[in-house]
C-alpha cells in the first residue's frame, strides 16, 4: 500500500488562549522509549508493523491538514487521500475523526506509564513523580509537532473534546502505574489516584506555560511550575500548621480564665 507523501507546511495556527485545552503527547507507540528488556519482550510481528506504519501515516496526514485546513473543515476523504490509503483503510484504524484525535491522548498514557515504570525501584514515590513529568515533557517537546497539537486543540472546541474523553482512561492507567510501585497499599488507597491527577496536572500546566511563553527548553519551564507546586504544597502545610487569629484569641481567653 503506497503511502502519500507529506507536504511541508509553511503556515502554522495562531496560538489562541484558551482555558480548558489539554496537551497530549505527539509521541507515536513506536517511538515510545522502552527499557531494552521490554523492547525484547514485545517485539511486534512484521504485519504489526506495517499496521502501525499506516496508522502513523494516517495520523501524520490529519495533524497536517487540520493545521493547515482546520480541524472542522477536513474530512476523512481529505485524510485518507493525504495519507495514501482507501476511505476503507481508514475505518479499520479509526471509528471517526473525533476518534484519531483521541488516539494520540492513549499514546500519550502510555508514555507516562513506560516513565513511571522505568523508574529505579529506589525511588521514592516523589521522585517518580517527577522524573515522569520531567521525561514525558522532554519526549513529547521536541520538534514543531507539539504546538501544532496544542494550537488545534485550543482553536477548535471538538477537537479539545475529543481529547478529553479519553483522560480519565488515561488517568487510571498511571494510577495503575503508581500502585504497582506502593508498599503495602490497601483498599481506597488515595495515593496512586493522587499521583496520577497530580501528574497529569503538573504535565498540563508545563506544557501550557511552554506554548505560551515559547520558551524551547521545556525542561526549564517544567522545573519552573515544580517549584511553584513545592511553594503551593508547603505554604499550605505552613499556613495548616500555624493556628488563625480567631483561634489564637480564644485560645488566650481560656488561658485568662483558667488564671
Amino acid at each position: 500500500m503506497a503511502l502519500g507523501a507529506m507536504s511541508t507546511l509553511r503556515r502554522g495556527i495562531a496560538p489562541e488562549r484558551r482555558t480548558c485545552y489539554l496537551c497530549v503527547a505527539v509521541l507515536k507507540p513506536s517511538t515510545l522509549t522502552r527499557l531494552p528488556e521490554e523492547r525484547s519482550r514485545s517485539l511486534p510481528s512484521l504485519q504489526a508493523r506495517k499496521q502501525q506504519l499506516v496508522r502513523d501515516a494516517i495520523w501524520d496526514a490529519a495533524v497536517e491538514l487540520f493545521v493547515e485546513k482546520g480541524f472542522d473543515e477536513t474530512t476523512v476523504d481529505d485524510i485518507a487521500e493525504a495519507a495514501g490509503v482507501s476511505r476503507r483503510s481508514f475505518f479499520r484504524y479509526f471509528s471517526s475523526k473525533n476518534d484519531l484525535m483521541s488516539r494520540g491522548v492513549l499514546n500519550y498514557g502510555t508514555s507516562l506509564t513506560d516513565a513511571v515504570r522505568a523508574c529505579p525501584a529506589s525511588y521514592s514515590l516523589s521522585e517518580v513523580f517527577r522524573e515522569t513529568v520531567h521525561k514525558v515533557a522532554k519526549q513529547s517537546a521536541p520538534g514543531p509537532r507539539t504546538r501544532r497539537i496544542m494550537g488545534i486543540a485550543a482553536k477548535y472546541p471538538e477537537a479539545r473534546q475529543a481529547q478529553q474523553a479519553r483522560l480519565a482512561e488515561v488517568q487510571e492507567h498511571v494510577a495503575a502505574a503508581f500502585a504497582e510501585r506502593v508498599k503495602n497499599i490497601g483498599p481506597g488507597d488515595p495515593k496512586p489516584d493522587l499521583l496520577a491527577g497530580l501528574t497529569l496536572s503538573t504535565l498540563q500546566a508545563t506544557f501550557r506555560m511552554w506554548f505560551h511563553s515559547k520558551e524551547q527548553d521545556i525542561a526549564r519551564t517544567a522545573d519552573v511550575v515544580l517549584a511553584e507546586l513545592d511553594g503551593l504544597v508547603c505554604g499550605s502545610h505552613r499556613a495548616a500548621a500555624m493556628p488563625s487569629g480567631k483561634s489564637v484569641q480564644a485560645n488566650r481567653k481560656k488561658k485568662r480564665k483558667r488564671t
